[in-house]
């Protein structure tokens, strides 16, 4: 059996950020490792025996957090390292990214076996490349290959806003996906029945992921393009705007996505941890929105705005 080569991203900083290094990180990988040593006194002083643990770990950095993710090495590895590097930066944390090679014996495919068709909302189902799926007679197939951008539907912000996505998206949508990683929220967008998807990231990996996802999935209607936030999606006005980023990425772009919208359009943003909820609160009020409707699921919230 072939050995397949992999490289592991490996970003360490200040445990305080550790959330949202795991957001930015999850934009690459569904799978992730993550090193926080900074409770384990209190899960000694709880019942866990020193002795039993590892001398090394005992020894760790207590007030340093690790994420690390895992990407063929077949792939430009330098594109997952700059959107790294964009995105930290924009939130003003200090890190260091280490890249480690590994070689795994048929690493590639063993973890397929736990992705398994999944619904989100009441018609769409994702379902894994490699797996066959009947579908009843309402449901809307989505097809994704787990581990090649974020967005698979296995994560909770992605759930949540393909949930919102199939309350407001109809046959007249124009359809704006702003950060789409895989293509996935756009992908759904079509398959209810949007007229048009413009489709946009940051990273370009995650831009030519999102083209082979949408001609996977035969949906013509989609267009993924480069761009950094807003600066380079096209200025019209749209029906729907998802943007499943990050919570200070959101409090960023509020200023300015109102340009986009007319008086019905839905904005509906994803990628919050419930902890940083008052703060997007903060700017939407401040941004002239109006809440439609917040939902959450493990510790993640989604929300649907429409201007004032």
């Amino acid at each position: 059996m072939e050995n397949t080569s992999w490289i592991q991203i490996k970003v360490s900083s200040a445990v305080e950020n550790k959330d949202d290094i795991i957001a930015v990180m999850s934009m690459i990988s569904n799978g992730l490792q993550i090193e926080d040593y900074s409770d384990l006194e209190d899960r000694i002083l709880d019942g866990v025996y020193g002795d039993l643990i590892d001398e090394s770990v005992l020894n760790a950095d207590k007030t340093v957090v690790s994420v690390s993710a895992y990407v063929s090495a077949d792939k430009p590895v330098t594109d997952h390292v700059a959107y790294i590097s964009e995105r930290l930066g924009a939130l003003g944390i200090e890190h260091k990214t280490e890249l480690i090679s590994l070689c795994e014996e048929d690493w590639a495919d063993s973890w397929k076996q736990y992705y398994k068709p999944i619904k989100i909302g009441e018609k769409l189902v994702v379902v894994p490349m490699w797996e066959k799926y009947d579908a009843s007679e309402n449901e809307i197939i989505v097809k994704m290959d787990p581990g090649m951008a974020f967005g698979t539907g296995t994560h909770e912000t992605t759930r949540l806003c393909a949930t919102l996505l199939e309350k407001y998206v109809n046959s007249s949508t124009l359809m704006l996906d702003v950060g789409t990683g895989s293509g996935i929220l756009a992908i759904c967008a079509s398959k209810l029945g949007a007229e048009k998807c413009y489709a946009y990231d940051i990273d370009p990996v995650a831009v030519r992921v999102a083209r082979e996802n949408v001609k996977d999935n035969d949906v013509t209607n989609i267009e993924c393009e480069v761009s950094d936030l807003l600066k380079g999606v096209k200025e019209q006005k749209y029906d729907v705007i998802a943007a499943n980023i990050v919570a200070d990425i959101i409090i960023r772009m509020l200023p300015d996505i109102g340009k986009y919208m007319h008086k019905d359009t839905i904005l509906v943003i994803s990628g919050i941890i419930d902890e940083r909820c008052a703060d997007v609160y903060e700017s939407i009020s401040k941004n002239g929105f109006t809440t439609v409707e917040e939902i959450h699921e493990n510790g993640w919230c989604a929300i649907s705005l429409r201007l004032s």
